[in-house]
């Protein structure tokens, strides 16, 4: 399988999931601006909406959008039950309701707050996000959302807040929200797929993390990596 990505973008929760379930996956790398991949072709044939990510399984077939590629892995593997459980069981309801609230209340706003389009509501956006995350931080069942399981959900929250310190929002408001993050930064598998995509945690707590040759480069000042 390939999956077509770009460093730190929503691509990484998939990526995530693939590395915990030890599935073989081949990352293949899209340029923003050209919409060329690292492997020759043009993405636009791939995913005519020309955003990350998708997933082409070995027999030519696409699969886009982040919670859905993240399902269908976990779906595919008899060990993937630990990050969503079987259809029947409540709990994988909890985990989809998560994934859908996830992308509609954190992904998408959070996105528009890098956009300097939309910089006359940026404001309102943000106290919008920071009401969901208000509530999304008592809802802790364990150490992660839905109790004692990483599962899909938790890899994609783990993505989008690891764009806070970009969006002017402030995790540590959030006791659950920021010990949530160090805890998924430690596991040996996130940490495998980071160092895939040469991700580098920047900030004191070590619970952020962006590319490394962004970080290297003079333009690192603190502006983001466009999610």
């Amino acid at each position: 399988m390939k999956l077509y990505m770009n460093a730190a973008a929503c691509s990484l929760s998939p990526h995530i999931v693939c590395r915990e379930l030890g599935l073989d996956i081949e990352l293949v790398e899209v340029d923003r601006k050209t919409h060329r991949t690292s492997d020759g072709r043009d993405y636009l044939a791939i995913n005519g909406n020309g955003y990350v990510p998708a997933l082409m399984l070995d027999d030519g077939k696409v699969l886009t959008e982040g919670p859905a590629i993240a399902q269908f892995l976990a779906d595919s593997v008899p060990q993937g039950a630990a990050m969503l459980p079987e259809v029947g069981n409540l709990r994988r309801n909890e985990v989809q309701s998560y994934l859908n609230f996830i992308s509609a209340e954190l992904h998408k706003p959070m996105v528009l707050l890098f956009e300097p389009a939309y910089a006359s509501v940026h404001e309102r956006i943000r106290a919008q996000v920071s009401k969901r995350l208000s509530w999304l931080s008592g809802r802790f069942a364990g150490p992660y959302l839905t109790g004692e399981a990483f599962t899909v959900a938790d890899a994609y929250l783990f993505v989008c807040l690891n764009w806070s310190p970009w969006t002017e929002i402030n995790l540590k408001q959030w006791p659950p929200l920021h010990g949530f993050m160090a805890r998924v930064a430690a596991r040996p598998k996130v940490r495998e797929a980071l160092r895939a995509e040469d991700l580098e945690a920047f900030d004191a707590d070590g619970v952020y993390f962006a590319p490394n040759a962004y970080l290297a480069s003079s333009d690192w000042t603190r502006v983001p990596v466009q999610p």
